[in-house]
């Protein structure tokens, strides 16, 4: 009766010594990654400059005649055609001035051809049909002027546009050359553009313009450099540069201060996407899609003698430094490391090392 414990602890013991080994290791799954091949693609150089924004037709109204306002027929901020009629100054005198001289230009028309009569009949002399004659056309130039003057009193617009800020009423009394508005014409406008000196051997006319909108970072007009000034402004050391911005909608005002950028330069570039791209110690790099070849020709770390029992033709992740340039959109242009052609491993970049095989999807 007492070997029944003894035989089950035998049976124990090899259960008990099979649990103490040392498990098999695990060997891990190959990454499935995302690749893309480096592609071509446009590339700018552009500066972010404040621009003053200056309407191209602008101008400044005041009456060549004086006198009462008998009607004021626009608004501030009307919009108006060119020879549309603004304001009617009071005619009374003017044209009670212009009907005397033409009743003293008949007078002394008729004169005139009645000493021109009897000149030929010798019953008068040269002298007094000059006198006559200088007579008439003195009181006939002297009514041209006044008309003139008359026509003076109908105050119309000169040019397309919108009525700036109106500082008369209706019955003030508008002395001759005072300023009593502006018409100004939005829809052309001048970007005068400050820009650096030390951008100056990279302007060309013809470059384009975009303005922004402050708020929301989106453009609201484009134009192009009309043009460059020779020099540099000693003080602030930039060059003037002006660019003509259509503003069909009209969101645009003369005078407005605003953002704008200047495309300097446009190219094409091999790129990589942002996703391809991780940062170690400021330098980037890029897992580029190789072969045990590559890798032989720049090992770094990895294990040569493991990578070459891998089944011929396995991919590999290459880490490859890269320089590159400013993001745009969502691709980086390449500067130096990789030429057309190279693939790079978009996905799953933090499962890789320099030499680790990978599936490809």
């Amino acid at each position: 009766m007492l070997l029944v414990p003894m035989v089950g602890a035998s049976l124990l013991l090899p259960g008990l010594l099979g649990g103490c080994r040392p498990p098999a290791t695990e060997r891990r799954p190959t990454p499935l990654v995302s690749s893309e091949a480096v592609a071509v693609s446009a590339f700018s150089d552009s500066v972010d400059l404040v621009a003053t924004l200056e309407a191209e037709e602008e101008v400044e109204l005041a009456a060549q005649a004086g006198g009462r306002i008998l009607n004021l027929l626009v608004r501030q901020g009307e919009r108006v055609r060119k020879g549309q009629l603004l304001l009617v100054l009071d005619q009374t005198q003017a044209r009670a001035e212009v009907a005397r001289l033409a009743a003293e230009v008949e007078t002394n028309r008729l004169n005139y051809q009645r000493y021109e009569y009897l000149v030929k009949q010798g019953a008068a002399s040269a002298f007094q049909r000059d006198e006559f004659r200088q007579r008439y056309i003195s009181a006939r130039e002297d009514l041209i002027a006044r008309r003139a003057d008359l026509a003076f009193r109908d105050l119309v617009a000169p040019i397309d546009g919108t009525v700036g800020d109106l500082r008369v009423k209706q019955g003030d009394v508008l002395a001759a050359g005072t300023p009593f508005t502006t018409i100004v014409r939005n829809d052309r406008l001048a970007a005068r553009l400050e820009v650096p000196a030390v951008l100056s051997d990279r302007l060309r006319l013809g470059q384009s313009v975009t303005v922004m909108d402050p708020a929301a970072s989106r453009p609201l007009a484009s134009g192009t450099v009309v043009s460059i000034d020779p020099a540099v402004a000693p003080g602030s050391q930039t060059v003037l540069v002006k660019a003509a911005i259509t503003n069909a909608d009209g969101r645009l005002r003369n005078g407005l201060r605003t953002r704008v950028r200047l495309l300097l330069d446009r190219r094409a570039q091999p790129s990589v996407p942002f996703a391809a791209v991780t940062r170690l110690a400021g330098q980037s790099f890029v897992f580029e899609v190789g072969d045990l070849a590559a890798l032989e020709r720049r090992p770094g770390r990895a294990d040569l003698a493991k990578l070459r029992r891998l089944p011929p033709g396995t991919p590999l992740a290459l880490q490859t430094p890269v320089v590159l340039g400013d993001l745009q959109g969502e691709r980086y242009p390449v500067v130096r490391g990789l030429g057309a052609g190279a693939r790079v491993i978009t996905s799953n970049l933090l499962n890789l090392r320099h030499g680790s095989p990978v599936r490809l999807e």
